[in-house]
């Protein structure tokens, strides 16, 4: 054969496997093909704790990442209702102090460059811009890969493929894996801009001087939430001071403009509906070229691995960009994958290991759906459930999920979020606590009353920490949710 792994695709998933590939088996013969001349301008996209912890520890990118990135303050949410007309008229929730945990904003494309190179300088061979046209699968044999590049192209052997071709998920697609995850029809429309305002600067600290004050940390590096009946919009900072700008709606319960204006145009016109980002882009303007849309956001895979071939990143699956997870299963995809590869070249029994790494993906998606996901968006433009839930999906996910990596060690990335048996009750819990919110805000839709806690309040808090003591705050937020049943959860009982 002619390479032990061949990558498709160089960013994040594709480079970081390659890393973690040659980091465990330094001879490994490693091709990676990516189509790109050059990373294209993406997304701005936010860590989370995990993330933030295979970028920096695993991959040992945190000196370059405090060089090159803006550090994140966590996050933070905006409502409004009919009687919000100023930024500070607004409901906010989020961290009064700085956070805990590192974490940092990423121009994607520059951090993808940068993790790539390493992954060559460990030995991975690269050519690009190379488009793969074809892939014959053969389980427990060679597979083979053809692909065109501006020298002959042509096609190459090996003992494993990686698909690491982000959304075009080429294995999957190719081999009628994907499955759309019609349960949850969400599309977005974002673009970067410039002009953007300060949430710290001396223009809104002047204009409404108490709002300023209120908050100690930074607003201006968190990841800004600006929320509606059945949406959100992201406001993320880039270092160089674009902001990457992005709504993400249910499509059941919202319409998106239609008209024939530039599609950057039409998201200035969602936005502006809402008087916190009405303030925020008074002067700001979309990036020519640089403005995206997607609709029907979430998949999966029936198969994520097969002997000789592994799926890891967006082309495995995708959920939700709500709360950053995307670059979570990066961490884990890529992790997991490196361990299954790094098994059978020193010769282990593949069979047990690849029924599990299946089986742990699979429960993870859908469980992680069902647990956070599922209908959230009928209740997320709701000051009042947002502030009980988001401490609740925080704290819990600090506790199970972030704790892990910095108890254990990296190796406990090849372990997805509710995959363990040991998670069940914790899955439970949230799945129980999640549908009744969404029942909850459904029934305040149906009885016209959403919104009524959106103007004028206010609720700060303390980051949370991967310890056991922060288990009461977690349960004071289980107890308002206690309330908020009594109070008028008891509507939806019995349907």
């Amino acid at each position: 054969m002619d390479y032990d792994v061949v990558i498709i695709g160089g960013s994040l998933s594709g480079a970081a496997t390659a890393t973690l590939l040659l980091k465990e088996c330094p001879g490994l013969r490693v091709l990676i093909l990516e189509r790109s001349e050059k990373f294209g301008r993406r997304v701005g996209e936010a860590t989370v704790e995990v993330s933030a912890f295979f970028l920096g520890r695993v991959l040992g990118l945190s000196q370059f990442l405090n060089d090159s990135q803006l550090v994140k303050q966590g996050m933070r949410f905006w409502f409004a209702n009919e009687k919000t007309e100023t930024l500070a008229d607004a409901s906010e929730v989020g961290p009064l102090y700085h956070v805990r945990l590192p974490s940092w904003q990423l121009d994607r494309s520059v951090v993808d460059e940068e993790v790539l190179r390493r992954a060559v300088a460990l030995g991975a061979e690269l050519r690009r811009p190379a488009q793969v046209t074809r892939v014959e699968l053969a389980e427990g044999g060679l597979q083979k890969v053809a692909f065109r590049d501006p020298g002959a192209g042509g096609e190459v052997t090996c003992r494993w493929v990686v698909d690491a071709s982000g959304v075009a998920a080429l294995l999957a697609r190719s081999q009628g894996w994907q499955v759309p995850n019609e349960e949850h029809p969400t599309a977005a429309a974002w673009a970067r801009w410039r002009g953007v305002k300060d949430w710290d600067g001396a223009e809104l600290a002047g204009k409404f001087p108490e709002w300023a004050a209120a908050c100690h940390g930074s607003r201006n590096t968190a990841t800004n939430h600006i929320v509606g009946d059945g949406w959100w919009s992201w406001w993320i900072p880039l270092k160089g001071g674009d902001v990457s700008v992005g709504v993400v709606f249910d499509q059941r319960l919202v319409e998106f403009p239609s008209n024939d204006a530039p599609l950057g145009e039409r998201l200035r016109e969602f936005l502006l509906r809402h008087p916190v980002a009405k303030e925020m882009l008074s002067e700001a303007a979309w990036v020519e070229g640089d403005v995206h849309w997607r609709k029907n956001l979430p998949y999966t895979s029936r198969r994520f691995s097969g002997d000789g071939f592994a799926l890891v990143g967006d082309a495995a699956a995708f959920l939700d960009p709500l709360y950053s997870p995307g670059m979570d299963w990066v961490a884990f995809t890529t992790t997991a994958t490196a361990a299954l590869i790094a098994a059978q070249t020193r010769g282990e029994a593949l069979g047990p290991l690849l029924e599990r790494h299946n089986a742990d993906f699979t429960r993870s998606y859908r469980r992680w759906f069902e647990a956070v996901y599922k209908d959230k968006y009928e209740y997320l433009g709701e000051f009042d459930l947002v502030r009980t839930v988001f401490r609740l999906d925080l704290g819990l996910y600090y506790l199970g999920v972030v704790s892990q990596p910095f108890k254990y060690g990296a190796q406990s990335l090849s372990v997805p979020p509710f995959s363990p048996k040991v998670s069940g009750a914790a899955f439970w819990f949230m799945q129980l606590y999640n549908r009744r919110f969404a029942a909850i805000g459904r029934e305040r839709r149906r009885r016209r009353k959403l919104g009524r806690s959106n103007h004028r309040r206010r609720f700060f808090f303390q980051s949370f920490s991967t310890s056991p003591k922060d288990l009461p705050r977690i349960l004071g937020a289980a107890l308002e949710w206690l309330g908020l049943e009594l109070t008028e959860g008891w509507r939806t009982w019995g349907r």
